[in-house]
């Protein structure tokens, strides 16, 4: 059994857990959950071994192989498929003795480890790796590019891969799905399902923690409170523990009374449709466990646009795509207020290039976008997140928006967003992920559009921000366009899907739960169809308007500009992986001397407080150079997906 008795554990100045009892099972499976900055990737450390409990003990049962994702990106020119099956450190040792004990040529010590490398699965051990790696996306035939071929978030896939190819007994994910799209969240889930081994996972994910976990722990005011089932029965479990307290009652009560008018409203013009009575059926969820989250500190509302025309926005068929070929074509759209869509669609598909298209970020090769006056368009993606001023404060930032707006109503409205007293003043350098993500969102409501773009939003954002994501979008009277790999935010959210496959935008029959299905008979005619030698794309649009292309030599001529385009791009992305893999030695090392029991007596203070103040300005830079890194390998996906 796993234990943690009286752990204490400090980070800096800062108390995570103080007196903290955990006890997991061998086979149970954990999600850990709490607000950000609680302590949840220190705790994994714990496990880990990379952090020592200030007080208490931590014990793992001996002789159990513990996985995890490593927390740098893999680079080099090692074959991706070999790095993946370097996950199982014991196959890869009987193969390391097997080569020694034949250039001894010791033949009755290569018998002993011919049999245990068969005991292994040794000779499977290829297949499995390369089954992982279609699992989370990559295409069949591109197993052994080396690791350098591929962009950040692909490598952070195989960092993944690689930690599932371990034969472990304790597997321990820190927010797995976060760079996932949602085929391969889907794949995933079913992947931890059938894991045999122990698990502990922090996930923002609900979908994935009520499908895989059988107990929540909660990181809560330093201590762990563990729950057992799913997130909703964590859920269902802590909202009747508010109950019982009479100061929280009259909140919930209200909450709930909040919850049912939307539901009521929405009934009143729900179609048919399945997805729209499958959104119903989660309205009606909501309303149950909105008392658990009445403490939360995130509440805000759209404000209502200025002008609502109808329709929005028109695109009217057009092609987009890059380096002069297409990925999307023929694609024709009306959006009008009120309606609620998600683009579902394999990685790559063109789901972002759409939203980008859509909010006029992305140059036409064909057709039309047609803009209502008085459209107003509030864009939320990745990049918004760099876009963000490090030397300026949350107040600033709004302030810039709206000049006119006293200070008060400024910080009224930011306290929604948990930015109050002086965290609203202080600079945004210094921001996690997380605050950095709610700060963008909190620019894009204040302003008011009309129509909303929204591509996975929820990354870094944690549960109850989530929630509180979701209960403004349904009094949001826009419309909305939603990229996301958190289907319950999809269910609550939308009540029409748009499937982006084969360089098509066309409806989606069938509400979210039948998408797995889709996939998988995707995937199956895909297979079916290679091994015909055949394509399985057919005549898609895309390909039918890339057939245009004049000449042979005119696609060559194409193809040298589009690689010399790449090439600054590749450079600067191979320069901020050396400045992460040295910012990441620093902090290491850095940690190591915060960690020393002796930085913390008196004398020492003044020590302290300048390595405090380096590990805050090393945070800042890594974190800022990780999301350019981040940016920057996306762009160069997209600009290679026509090609690949």
């Amino acid at each position: 059994m796993l234990e943690l008795r009286g752990v204490s554990l400090r980070r800096g100045t800062k108390l995570l857990l103080e007196d903290a009892d955990l006890r997991i099972h061998p086979g149970q499976k954990l999600g850990l959950v709490g607000a950000n900055g609680c302590g949840k990737s220190s705790l994994l450390a714990l496990l880990r071994h990379e952090l020592a409990p200030d007080a208490g003990s931590v014990s793992i049962p001996g002789g159990w192989e513990v996985a995890h994702v490593a927390q740098h990106t893999p680079s080099g020119q090692r074959e991706a498929i070999e790095f993946v099956i370097d996950g199982d450190r014991e196959l890869r040792q009987l193969q390391a003795d097997l080569d020694a004990a034949e250039k001894a040529e010791d033949g009755l010590r290569q018998g002993e480890l011919l049999g245990q490398l068969e005991s292994v699965g040794a000779w499977e051990a290829e297949s499995r790796a390369a089954q992982l790696m279609h699992g989370l996306g990559f295409a069949v035939g591109s197993e052994r590019q080396p690791l350098d071929a591929w962009s950040g978030g692909w490598r952070m896939r195989l960092a993944l891969a690689r930690a599932l190819m371990c034969r472990s007994d304790l597997l321990l994910l820190d927010e797995p799905t976060n760079h996932l799209d949602l085929d391969a969240v889907i794949w995933l889930e079913g992947w931890l399902r059938g894991y045999d081994g122990t698990l502990v996972m922090i996930s923002h994910d609900r979908d994935v923690l009520d499908a895989v976990v059988t107990s929540i722990c909660h990181l809560e005011r330093q201590r762990l409170w563990t729950y057992s089932g799913g997130y909703s029965a964590f859920e269902r479990q802590r909202a009747e523990q508010l109950a019982q307290q009479q100061a929280a009652f009259v909140r919930q009560q209200r909450e709930v009374a909040h919850v049912r008018s939307f539901i009521d409203r929405f009934r009143a013009k729900a179609t048919k449709a399945r997805q729209a009575q499958s959104r119903l059926k989660a309205l009606e969820r909501l309303e149950l466990i909105a008392p658990a989250h009445v403490d939360t500190p995130f509440r805000f509302r759209f404000r209502d646009a200025e002008t609502q025309p109808n329709p929005l926005l028109r695109l009217e068929e057009i092609a987009v795509g890059y380096a002069g070929v297409p990925i999307l074509a023929g694609v024709s759209l009306s959006l009008q207020p009120g309606d609620r869509i998600a683009l579902l669609g394999p990685n790559g598909a063109g789901k972002s290039t759409l939203i980008k298209t859509l909010a006029g970020e992305h140059p036409l090769l064909a057709g039309s976008r047609v803009e209502a006056q008085g459209l107003g368009v509030g864009y939320f993606a990745q990049h918004q997140m760099d876009q963000l001023d490090p030397e300026a404060s949350p107040l600033r930032h709004l302030a810039r928006l709206d000049p006119s707006a006293s200070e008060q109503q400024l910080r009224n409205f930011l306290g929604g967003f948990g930015f109050s007293g002086d965290q609203a003043t202080g600079l945004v350098a210094p921001f996690s992920g997380g605050e950095k993500a709610r700060l963008a969102l909190a620019l894009v409501v204040y302003q008011r559009p009309n129509l909303l773009l929204l591509d996975e939003p929820t990354n870094h954002l944690d549960l109850d921000m989530r929630h509180a994501l979701s209960e403004a979008l349904q009094d949001y009277q826009g419309a909305v366009i939603l990229v996301s790999h958190d289907r319950h935010l999809l269910r609550i959210t939308c009540d029409s899907l748009l499937l982006v496959d084969e360089g098509a935008v066309l409806p989606f029959e069938g509400d979210l739960d039948d998408y797995p299905t889709w996939i998988s008979q995707r995937a199956t005619r895909r297979r079916l169809a290679a091994n015909a030698g055949t394509s399985s794309r057919g005549d898609s649009p895309a390909q039918a308007a890339a057939s245009t292309s004049p000449s042979k030599r005119d696609l060559r001529r194409r193809d040298a500009e589009a690689r010399a385009r790449l090439q600054p791009l590749r450079r600067e992305l191979k320069r901020l992986e050396q400045r992460l893999e040295t910012l990441t030695e620093q902090r290491d090392q850095l940690e190591q001397a915060l960690a020393e029991p002796a930085l913390y007596e008196p004398d020492a203070k003044p020590r302290l407080l300048v390595l405090v103040d380096d590990k805050r300005r090393l945070d800042t830079e890594l974190d800022e150079i990780e999301q350019s890194w981040l940016a920057l390998g996306e762009e160069l996906e997209q600009l290679q997906a026509p090609s690949s």
